[in-house]
């Protein structure tokens, strides 16, 4: 069921390629004010999945500002987690003869027609963070290291419980995102590898025996599934045990894990929240993280992802080469998407001040 995983991408390459991508950017900002395709207009599609995590608005926004500012139109769509409405904005986006489609797909297996039109219509396509399956009509991926993303979540676990220096047992329970994201498996298996061998060594215990990533996804990534599902596990297995750590994949998971564990009983000095992680650093779930509750986060800066797709588009329009910095690992099941790939950061109490603030991503009254 796990993917095996070639290799990681080196620290000092990731940072070299990300300077070299903010110099690309910035000619090709330079650019649009002297005569390229970019100042003259033309308008791009991006298709959002949903309005109802702020990542996405921001994701959605950042690229709409981005691509304005090179010249371009932008029209920014959300389709509130409905496929076949976001089939039907992708065609309408090709109707109406946008220059390029950037796409976060709500099912990455569901778009294979839709984009035959773009092809058609000679229209680039960017699979934005979430990889489109099924399809040749896909040209470049902009995404984070998404395993990379479930090793910092396991290994955040493994640290705090102290694994590596022969603690032991503690319960843990696992879930995923959602079974129809292609990210998923990424994001749970680079988890599941890092917490496995305390799984084998049985120093983490899943009471609930669900282990399988079919066994524990989260559909459509919502935080009241997760939260009933979690009810469901606490009643079966947890009468007089406790549950030490959770692995959740998403924030807005991790909010409904929460609100499970205190209706449980969790939260107090004598039963305290086991360690829950999470991922998008929204901030609803910074505030949790401050005030106690949600232990940690990964933090992925969506501006620079934005930044990646919009050179993308804008490279593909104006007779460049859109920088990529992977060719061998994504292979939607039609062809290996040439992609770029940025580095998550891990984010708790100790250090959301300097990462968050520090780096401009929230000001320091955001959290207050």
């Amino acid at each position: 069921m796990r993917i095996a995983r070639a290799a990681l991408l080196r620290t000092a390459a990731a940072v070299t390629a990300t300077l070299t991508l903010g110099a690309g950017v910035s000619a090709c900002g330079q650019s649009s004010s002297s005569g390229s395709t970019g100042s003259k207009g033309g308008t791009i599609g991006i298709a959002m999945p949903t309005k109802s995590s702020e990542r996405w608005i921001a994701d959605g926004s950042n690229m709409k500002k981005q691509f304005e500012k090179l010249g371009y139109k932008a029209d920014l769509q959300y389709a509130n987690n409905d496929t076949s409405q976001q089939v039907n904005q992708i065609q309408n986006m090709i109707t109406n003869g946008d220059k390029a489609l950037v796409i976060a797909a709500i099912d990455g297996t569901a778009l294979s027609s839709v984009l035959q039109q773009a092809a058609d219509a000679k229209i680039p396509v960017i699979s934005y963070d979430r990889l489109i399956l099924g399809t040749k009509n896909v040209d470049y991926y902009a995404t984070f290291d998404n395993y990379k993303v479930g090793q910092l979540q396991g290994g955040y676990i493994v640290d705090k419980l102290g694994l590596k220096n022969g603690k032991g047992p503690f319960n843990i329970e696992l879930f995923a995102g959602s079974s129809d994201d292609n990210n998923t498996k990424y994001f749970f298996n680079g988890a599941y590898d890092t917490l496995k061998p305390y799984i084998d060594s049985k120093k983490l215990v899943i009471k609930s025996g669900q282990t399988q990533l079919d066994q524990v996804t989260t559909m459509r990534w919502d935080g009241a599934t997760a939260q009933k599902r979690m009810d469901d596990i606490l009643s079966a297995n947890y009468g007089s045990a406790k549950v030490d750590a959770v692995l959740s994949p998403y924030d807005g998971i991790s909010i409904g894990i929460i609100a499970s564990l205190k209706n449980g009983g969790y939260g107090t000095k004598s039963k305290p929240l086991p360690i829950v992680t999470g991922q998008d650093a929204e901030l609803a779930s910074v505030k949790s993280i401050i005030a106690g509750e949600q232990t940690s986060t990964i933090y992925k800066d969506t501006r620079k992802l934005a930044q990646v797709a919009v050179q993308m588009v804008n490279a593909e329009l104006t007779g460049g080469k859109p920088e990529v910095n992977d060719t061998k690992q994504y292979n939607n099941g039609k062809k290996t998407v040439p992609t770029y790939l940025l580095q998550p950061v891990s984010v708790d109490k100790s250090n959301y001040e300097s990462v968050l603030v520090g780096g401009g991503y929230y000001k320091a009254s955001d959290l207050k």
